[in-house]
């Protein structure tokens, strides 16, 4: 790291710091890849606050920035088969699953062409083709349905994975207990990812939380439980590797705590009035884009060119997306306000 002092004053107050090491298995091309996951969340969240300023994207909207490593690191592993339930923080989830960001970016916009014809928005993304099961703007309400998910391919008898994201707001839904407990008395193929951005909405998550160590929680159903530096993405592909195994081998649950911090407002119009915004400014020097990309640079992974290169392309693509939603889409005309509303009695298997 370029700010020595910087980083040795952060490791006394965050507490899951973790230095960067390279995984054995993890390839460069794999790294690349990541990489690029990354920087396709990093550019597509920050081209939509312009947009919702401008009217253009509507609806609220909760940034993923400097969580990027935690979708990614976890996602990247997954078969399309695999399935994901999301938060309403999940942008990034889709990305590194898979999605279609001109889809995705359309559905922001309101329009017909949109994941869920413009009716979604930016919370309840869905997308089964590559797994999505859905966001949710209501906390923590994708963990039961993604226990569901998991108790089909128990049934089915596929070697399929369910990974669900949920906030450390989330982690204290009384239904998030129930669903670890039945996942791990069945030893379902789910794993349980708290993103930990130690802020539910405009409170500090210790101030209701008993226990801060929010991994623990796993502990009590039984379930591996783990916790990760939020920052690290070699880490946290590390640990979600041995849960993915795990999960496939028929062995049950896994949770895995993400500690990261959030680095700006709750949504898109929060000032964050209520907390001291110079604490973030630590936080900046390890963010993952950052600490990724110097790693790679240090142990000869890749080189600085390589790297802009990537971060270009991710612009290109989110620039196409716009460009996409803004020109090429159609608002949903009015003769279709009641559609969607009801199934037309297609089991989906």
């Amino acid at each position: 790291m370029k700010n020595s002092k910087c980083i040795e004053e952060l490791k006394k107050e965050f507490d899951a710091y973790t230095d960067m090491y390279l995984p054995e298995g993890l390839g460069r091309e794999e790294q690349l890849k990541m990489y690029s996951t990354m920087w396709v969340m990093r550019k597509f969240e920050e081209a939509v606050k312009p947009l919702w300023m401008a009217n253009k994207v509507h609806g609220y909207y909760h940034p993923y920035i400097t969580e990027e490593a935690i979708g990614t690191g976890i996602i990247s592993q997954l078969k399309k088969e695999d399935y994901i339930g999301s938060t309403h923080r999940g942008h990034g989830h889709l990305i590194a699953k898979g999605g279609d960001i001109n889809k995705m970016m359309a559905e922001l916009f309101g329009k017909e062409e949109g994941y869920n014809h413009g009716r979604g928005g930016s919370m309840h993304i869905t997308d089964m083709s590559v797994g999505m099961l859905g966001a949710s703007g209501i906390v923590g309400a994708a963990v039961a349905p993604a226990v569901g998910s998991a108790l089909k391919s128990w049934i089915k008898g596929t070697d399929d994975v369910t990974v669900v994201f949920f906030g450390d707001g989330g982690a204290n839904a009384g239904s998030v207990s129930e669903s670890m407990n039945m996942a791990a008395a069945w030893k379902l193929p789910v794993i349980f990812v708290c993103e930990n951005n130690q802020w539910a909405i405009a409170t500090d998550y210790t101030r209701i939380t008993g226990e801060p160590d929010l991994y623990k929680r796993g502990i009590g159903f039984g379930i591996p439980s783990y916790r990760c530096d939020g920052f690290n993405i070699y880490q946290i592909w590390e640990t979600a590797k041995a849960a993915i195994e795990r999960a496939r081998a028929g062995e049950g649950p896994t949770f895995i705590e993400c500690k990261t911090m959030r680095m700006l407002g709750h949504h898109a119009t929060d000032d964050s009035w209520y907390r001291d915004m110079s604490v973030c400014d630590k936080y900046w020097e390890i963010e993952p884009i950052k600490r990724m990309g110097e790693f790679m640079i240090e142990e000869n992974i890749a080189t600085q060119e390589e790297l802009d290169a990537i971060e270009q392309e991710a612009i290109k693509k989110v620039e196409a997306s716009i460009e996409y939603a803004d020109t090429q889409c159609h608002e949903p005309s009015l003769d279709s306000f009641y559609d969607y509303i009801y199934t037309d009695g297609e089991v989906i298997k």
